[in-house]
C-alpha cells in the first residue's frame, strides 16, 4: 500500500462518492475504483458496501479512515520537515471559550517567538467540536475545560478553572445562609449550549447530585448569558475568568454553593494516532507553563 491509495481512499470517504472523488483528485473514475479495489485486496476487507450504486461504509473502513488520516498527516509532516517546517509549517490550534478568550492568544504570541516563520491557524469554538474536529484531523490540537472519553484522543491536564455562580443584584439567593445544589433549580437557569465544555461539566456535577438541568435560556455567547443575568432574567454558573469584571464591578453578584466541588481541569487534547512534530510538542510545553 501506498500514500496514494491512503489519499484516495481518503476522498472516497469523505465524499461517499467515487465520481467526485475521482474529479476531486483529478483521476478517472475507473482509476479510483482500482485503488479502493486494491486496498481491499491487500487487507481482504471490504471498506464500501455498495448498494443500488451508492457506496455505504463498512466497519473496516471506519477503522481504516481514522488510520488513513495520520498516516498522510505524517508523512506531510515528514516532508514539511525536509523542506524546512519553519518557512512552511502551519499549526492547527483549537480551543473551547474560556481558554481561548483569556489563554490561547498568550501561547500563540510564546509559539511564535519559537517559530516566527510559521503560521498559526486557531478556532474557538465548543467543546464537542474540537473533538470531532481532532477526531477528522481538522485540528492538530485541542485546548478543552474539562476531560474527554474518546478512545482515540489522548488528554493531558496543564491548569484549572472555577466555575460561580452569578445572580442579579437583590436575589433572593443572597439572603440566604446557605446555597444548595438543588436551591439553583427553583430558578431560572440561563445556560451555554449543549455539547459546551461548561455545560457538559455542570451536567455531571449536577447529575452526581441527583439532579437534573432544565435551562430556561441557552446561548452559543457567555456575555449574552452575562447581560441576561445582570438584567434580571435568572442565574447562571460560569467561569470564574469570564465573570470576575462583572462581579467587580457590581454588574452580578456570586455566592458559594455549598458541597459541590466546581473545579475544571483544562486539558490538551490531540488523536492518539497524530504525529506529534518539534512544533507541536514545543506549544504543548509552552501550554504546560505557568501563565503570568
Amino acid at each position: 500500500m501506498t500514500i496514494r491509495h491512503m489519499r484516495i481512499f481518503i476522498q472516497v470517504y469523505q465524499t461517499q462518492n467515487v465520481t467526485k472523488a475521482a474529479e476531486t483528485l483529478h483521476m478517472t473514475q475507473p482509476a479510483v475504483t482500482r485503488a479502493i479495489q486494491d486496498i481491499e485486496r491487500y487487507y481482504d476487507v471490504r471498506l464500501f458496501e455498495r448498494i443500488h450504486h451508492r457506496l455505504s461504509v463498512t466497519e473496516a473502513g471506519k477503522e481504516l479512515y481514522q488510520h488513513a488520516l495520520h498516516i498522510v498527516d505524517s508523512f506531510d509532516e515528514l516532508e514539511k520537515g525536509l523542506y524546512n517546517w519553519d518557512s512552511a509549517g502551519v499549526l492547527r490550534v483549537g480551543a473551547s471559550i474560556t481558554i481561548g478568550n483569556k489563554l490561547l492568544p498568550q501561547f500563540i504570541v510564546k509559539f511564535k517567538e519559537l517559530y516566527p516563520h510559521s503560521r498559526v491557524e486557531a478556532m474557538i469554538l465548543n467543546g464537542g467540536t474540537l473533538q470531532t474536529a481532532i477526531l477528522e484531523n481538522k485540528l492538530d490540537v485541542a485546548l478543552i475545560e474539562n476531560a474527554v472519553s474518546h478512545p482515540n484522543l489522548c488528554t493531558a491536564a496543564f491548569s484549572s478553572d472555577q466555575m460561580l455562580l452569578i445572580t442579579p443584584q437583590g436575589h433572593p439567593l443572597l439572603q440566604k445562609e446557605t446555597v444548595t445544589l438543588s436551591d439553583l433549580t427553583q430558578y431560572d437557569l440561563l445556560m451555554r449550549e449543549e455539547g459546551s465544555a461548561g455545560r457538559s461539566f455542570l451536567e455531571s456535577v449536577f447529575a452526581s447530585n441527583g439532579l437534573s438541568l432544565h435551562p430556561t435560556t441557552v446561548s452559543v455567547s457567555t456575555r449574552a448569558i452575562i447581560n441576561a443575568v445582570r438584567y434580571g432574567l435568572g442565574i447562571s454558573i460560569l467561569p470564574q475568568q469570564l465573570v470576575a469584571e462583572d462581579i467587580a464591578a457590581g454588574h452580578v453578584c456570586t455566592r458559594e454553593i455549598s458541597g459541590v466541588n466546581l473545579t475544571r481541569e483544562h486539558n490538551i487534547v490531540w488523536h492518539r494516532n497524530k504525529f506529534l512534530s518539534p512544533a507541536l510538542k514545543a506549544f504543548m510545553d509552552i501550554c504546560r507553563q505557568p501563565v503570568v
